[in-house]
């Protein structure tokens, strides 16, 4: 569905990508490992259109996107949930997640997906009429997947979405995420430093440092990986 060959990016001189390549198949999920500056964050933003490559090549099912808008790739079937949720504290979650469907015009549709999201998320739609700025870390990490849904995605993109969240609702959300790759068959391009629980539910995963790919393989070889167990594992 989506492929990166020997990308490479920059912001102003600094190189964050390094001649990245990796590949997300239809329907499944990736995962992307690695300490702080690795780049991690940076290739979604190459993916979504917010940084531009220097150099290199990104397919989305077959289409050259790196040349394109973030908009125009957000309306091929591409969400990012960025990091840090980045909701709009002072609208309500309703407007929030109408937010997302902005670029659609099935307002039927848009209704039934509203009801999608409350189903995967029914503390959203308790607090329907409460602004974002008011909701707790983890029902703002909802909210910002909510919003991504509503946009009808192929491809889901997430940025560290267990930060600054209690392990019991990191486990839960997770949970969450599997499902919504499983029932909706959308695939998934998960950054993330919790390692441990990206395994869990990825089909393959990609190790990065200092901006290019240094390891990659099944989820399954990544865990028994030394190296990797070592840096990302803690054992």
């Amino acid at each position: 569905m989506l492929s990166l060959r020997d990308v490479h990016a920059s912001y102003g001189p600094v190189l964050a990508l390094r001649g990245v390549s990796l590949d997300v198949g239809e329907h499944g999920i990736i995962t992307v490992l690695g300490a702080n500056g690795a780049g991690k964050t940076s290739t979604l933003r190459a993916v979504s259109g917010v940084l531009r490559p220097s150099h290199g090549v990104i397919e989305y099912e077959g289409e050259r996107i790196d040349r394109l808008p973030p908009e125009r790739i957000v309306q091929m079937g591409i969400s990012q949930v960025p990091e840090g949720r980045q909701t709009f504290i002072e609208l309500n979650v309703l407007e929030n997640l109408r937010l997302g469907a902005y670029t659609r015009k099935d307002s039927r549709a848009v209704g039934s997906d509203l009801n999608r999201v409350f189903g995967y998320f029914p503390v959203l739609a308790d607090r329907q009429k409460q602004a974002a700025g008011l909701l707790s870390g983890g029902e703002q990490q909802m909210l910002a997947i909510g919003r991504a849904l509503m946009a009808r995605p192929r491809l889901l993109l997430l940025d560290e979405p267990s930060l600054g969240l209690a392990p019991l609702l990191v486990r839960e959300i997770f949970g969450i995420i599997k499902t919504i790759n499983q029932e909706e068959q959308i695939a998934i391009m998960l950054v993330e430093q919790n390692a441990n629980l990206s395994l869990d539910i990825a089909d393959h995963g990609y190790v990065l440092e200092t901006g290019s790919v240094a390891t990659e393989g099944t989820a399954e070889s990544l865990r028994s990986n030394e190296s990797v167990k070592r840096a990302y594992l803690g054992y």
